[in-house]
């Protein structure tokens, strides 16, 4: 009876937690070349100058983007009465095969050596169904301490926030994860990979997503190494308190997701 009541009440604090995080704030899949600068600026701001990474494209505009976001999808969480930009993602699509190159995974390029399973190897796995998470990242704003270096200029941090606003922040995380697996569930994806420090995983695997190392550890930014999952397992596996929060998110990004695809399709 009190086990029951325990789980009740926790249940109850997580869902409170979700509606407030899904008032504060907003998912969008980026459209436009000005919308995808948003995120490339955020990027810079947590790879370039918190962690330390110095890309051989970088340019004075202190944007970070590469070859593989022609074939991604970018999606950002902003908080709302800030319009801070507070996370984003980017999921990687193979790109069309007479792309030559470009229609490897990040993964590949930067560590295809160092991925010795015999079966979950992007290679080894139907073209069309394989992705990869990458460039995830969270705004130094809406963490508690910065990664490895504090090398933004104090305005970064003048606003505000409320205690209550304080609350949801921890869960940009989960939130990014589940709008990620809910674009690549929207594409119909399924093999996805992604190179990982090695706590993000462990951490996942609290909310139920149980990634399967793939890769040997390799220095890109830190130590990293590849990681697998499969969707469909993923939500079937995912916590049962989470699926709400899951099944708002994807609502929220599918007829986006929609609009970017039609206007693809209208580009061609």
């Amino acid at each position: 009876m009190e086990a029951a009541q325990k789980k009740e009440k926790t249940s109850n604090t997580l869902t409170d937690l979700f509606s407030s995080f899904n008032d504060d704030f907003i998912f969008s899949i980026a459209l436009t070349e000005t919308e995808k600068n948003r995120i490339y600026k955020l990027r810079h701001e947590v790879y370039c100058q918190e962690i330390g990474y110095h890309p051989a494209q970088l340019t004075d505009k202190k944007t970070e983007s590469d070859i593989h976001d022609s074939h991604s999808i970018h999606c950002l969480i902003e908080h709302r009465r800030s319009r801070l930009a507070a996370g984003c993602l980017r999921l990687v699509l193979p790109a069309p095969y007479g792309e030559g190159k470009m229609k490897r995974l990040p993964l590949q390029d930067f560590g295809e050596h160092t991925l010795p399973h015999e079966a979950l190897h992007p290679a080894k796995l139907p073209y069309e169904s394989i992705c990869e998470i990458s460039r995830f990242a969270i705004a130094r704003t809406f963490r508690h301490k910065a990664i490895n270096h504090e090398t933004l200029t104090p305005s970064a941090f003048d606003y505000q926030f409320t205690a209550q606003e304080r609350k949801t922040f921890p869960l940009i995380v989960i939130a990014l994860f589940l709008a990620t697996y809910s674009l690549v569930g929207l594409m119909k994806k399924r093999h996805v990979f992604a190179m990982m420090e090695p706590r993000l995983p462990r951490l996942l695997s609290m909310s139920g997503f149980k990634f399967t190392k793939v890769g040997e550890s390799i220095e890109m930014h830190g130590k990293r190494n590849a990681f697998y999952i499969d969707h469909s397992k993923a939500e079937k596996e995912m916590h049962e308190e989470l699926m709400p929060f899951y099944l708002h998110i994807r609502k929220i990004l599918e007829p986006q997701l929609e609009e970017l695809l039609t206007k693809k399709v209208a580009a061609l």
